[in-house]
């Protein structure tokens, strides 16, 4: 069997369904809960089963409640006890038959099979009428789509979003920074759009061949801290977390557990950046993202905004 990675679902014995949120899955599956079976659910599978989604907060709390043995920072499933593994780029054609937006974007990007997928409600076919699309493509090719993004909305072929789309996603995430310094910062990254109406992202996962992450646990905690630090590698930017290696004379790393701040800045850049500044084996990283809405904690690029003074 493949090994189990970020961005794919996972079932357990009782037909719940979770989002793999880490790469350590070699003897628990790090993942969050977002579908149960419920008869008065709102989604509906194609053989006719209701479901209830689970927000991330009472997700957790449903979890503590009801199978206690699986919390931890992240749900953590025993391999035991999966019953199915849904990867992306393995259901990716299924998906596209039955929905031609995704068709037309796969057409769009234009990547060789195997290196794009699609995940969230359209990967487990509990989608709505309201439901978005969560391509995820995989290692060095995900530059490639971002490129092809580009391309796209330049071109007219991609929608880019509108005003209201960005103050819609701006006030989703709840940033702690200015809807202006928001945009700037996000419009760079050509990580999303529209196509025909439909709002999407483009997700990166590792390949196959470098799954190896860094550790995921709390180190001990050192404080609270506000960094400014030339970005010495962002390679690993919009990974989750996404990493940022950094020159500075105490932290070495600066993670965001945020999708808000991933792609936030590039090599070469010097960052402000607001966290909780962790040991791990030596090092000190900042961390960003350490509640689910990073009250707070911030990463700005510094560069960016002052090209714009």
């Amino acid at each position: 069997m493949l090994p189990i990675r970020l961005r794919d679902f996972i079932c357990d014995p009782d037909g719940w369904i979770y989002a793999v949120s880490t790469y350590d899955n070699d003897e628990r599956v790090g993942c969050v809960l977002r579908y149960v079976p419920d008869e008065n659910g709102e989604r509906v599978d194609p053989s006719g089963r209701r479901y209830k989604k689970y927000d991330f907060e009472d997700a957790f709390a449903f979890i503590n409640k009801h199978k206690p043995r699986y919390a931890h920072l992240v749900q953590r499933i025993p391999l035991g006890d999966v019953q199915r593994v849904l990867k992306p780029d393995r259901e990716i054609t299924r998906i596209a038959k039955v929905h031609p937006r995704v068709k037309k974007l796969l057409s769009l990007i234009d990547l060789p099979s195997g290196t794009i997928g699609c995940t969230g409600s359209l990967l487990c076919e509990l989608e709505n009428d309201a439901s978005d699309i969560d391509m995820v493509v995989y290692g060095k090719d995900w530059f490639t789509a971002q490129e092809r993004v580009m391309q796209g909305i330049r071109a007219g072929t991609i929608e880019g979003l509108s005003p209201e789309m960005w103050r819609k996603v701006y006030d989703k995430r709840k940033p702690e920074i200015p809807y202006e310094e928001f945009v700037l910062h996000e419009r760079r990254k050509w990580n999303r759009g529209q196509i025909d109406g439909t709002y999407f992202d483009i997700l990166y996962t590792r390949s196959y061949d470098n799954l190896t992450s860094l550790p995921v646990g709390r180190g001990r905690v050192i404080g609270k801290m506000t960094i400014e630090a030339m970005v010495t590698d962002a390679s690993l930017a919009f990974d989750s977390p996404a990493v940022y290696d950094v020159d500075h004379d105490t932290v070495t790393k600066v993670l965001s557990f945020t999708h808000t701040y991933s792609g936030q800045a590039l090599a070469g850049e010097v960052i402000e950046a607001c966290g909780v500044c962790e040991d791990h084996g030596g090092e000190r990283w900042l961390i960003v993202g350490t509640t689910r809405e990073a009250r707070g904690e911030y990463i700005i690029s510094r560069t960016l905004l002052d090209t714009q003074e």
